[in-house]
């Protein structure tokens, strides 16, 4: 058993998993500010109170995961992403903050309002500059960084920010198609269209670029025989974009628009898994390179065993408790 491959499969399942549970979370913080309404607000928030605070669970597990698994590759991305990641937290902090003070003032409320969203805003947009700023590679000297203080932010980080942001949004407002109904539900449904559209564009910018950054993106992509396990993920992507235009543009598809963005993230998730292969850090440090000793992986594998089935239980739980359509009338306590 090759207990590094073991790790980084693990960190990859709590990183997609957070990804997709608290990008639609943050998603709803952004779409507050195309619904002004009080009451449309209060639904939004109901709609994601029950699991908000569960979803930044695996947010937890991945950074510890990494930092138990990977701690020279843990050491230099702090290092080098430090910016970002200190106004990620921040953000998430802000942001719960403005979650639980909004229901508890009426003086403040607007302004605890634009805190939620901006803090959804950047928290979205700091993890997007950060995963552009591993795509384009990080200078590395020795077992530490060595590159400079801006060096996280360039034209592509802000693409890949972006990008992250407008996916987050399509990922919250299919969440509201699933969840509600009446005037918010066909507000989200026209929203998640749009979306969409900007969402795959974005995808084609990002992956357009990529293959620029490093050579090892061009062989990766463009010459066989990889290209031959790279190439049905384009396709993949054009195809399940279709189907979701088709599932939001017709009456009666609720659940559909969300599963299929949730593959969406997915396929992109495959793509930078194989353009990353098999570094950590792209091209400087490959995950054997990087990895804890194996006593250490094993005694943390043994923990994790007993915990992810845990954690995977109490998660689901939670969302099946509270599955089916929001009742407008009840309240948030």
């Amino acid at each position: 058993m090759d207990l590094t491959l073991a790790w980084a499969g693990l960190l990859v399942l709590a990183v997609f998993i957070y990804v997709v549970l608290d990008g639609f979370d943050l998603g709803i913080g952004m779409l507050f500010a195309l619904f002004p309404a009080r009451r449309d607000r209060d639904l939004l928030m109901n709609s994601v109170a029950p699991v908000w605070d569960g979803n930044e669970t695996w947010l937890v597990l991945g950074g510890g995961g990494l930092f138990a698994a990977f701690p020279m590759a843990y050491g230099i991305y702090m290092t080098a992403l430090y910016a970002p990641i200190i106004a990620m937290l921040l953000a998430l902090v802000f942001r719960g903050v403005a979650f639980e003070y909004r229901w508890r003032t009426e003086r403040w409320r607007r302004w605890w309002d634009r805190a939620f969203i901006l803090g959804s805003a950047v928290a979205a947009l700091a993890q997007g500059i950060a995963l552009g700023a591993v795509l384009q590679g990080i200078t590395v000297d020795g077992r530490s960084y060595g590159g400079g203080w801006w060096d996280w932010l360039t034209p592509f980080t802000l693409l890949t920010g972006v990008a992250v942001a407008i996916g987050y949004v399509l990922l919250g407002a299919c969440w509201l198609v699933l969840k509600t109904e009446g005037e918010v539900h066909d507000r989200a449904r026209r929203i998640a269209v749009g979306a969409a559209g900007i969402t795959v564009a974005m995808i084609g910018a990002v992956s357009l670029a990529t293959p620029f950054l490093e050579a090892a993106y061009w062989t990766r992509w463009f010459t066989m025989p990889t290209a031959l396990v790279a190439a049905p993920v384009p396709v993949a992507v054009a195809a399940l974009s279709l189907w979701l235009y088709r599932s939001l543009t017709r009456d009666g598809h609720d659940l559909a628009p969300f599963l299929l963005t949730l593959g969406l993230f997915a396929l992109c998730f495959a793509g930078l898994c194989i353009s990353l292969w098999p570094y950590i850090i792209p091209t400087s440090v490959t995950l054997w390179e990087a990895a804890a000793p194996p006593s250490s992986q094993w005694f943390m594998l043994v923990g994790a065993m007993v915990m992810l089935p845990l954690i995977l239980g109490y998660t689901g739980y939670a969302y099946w408790v509270f599955r089916g359509k929001l009742d407008p009338d009840e309240g948030y306590h």
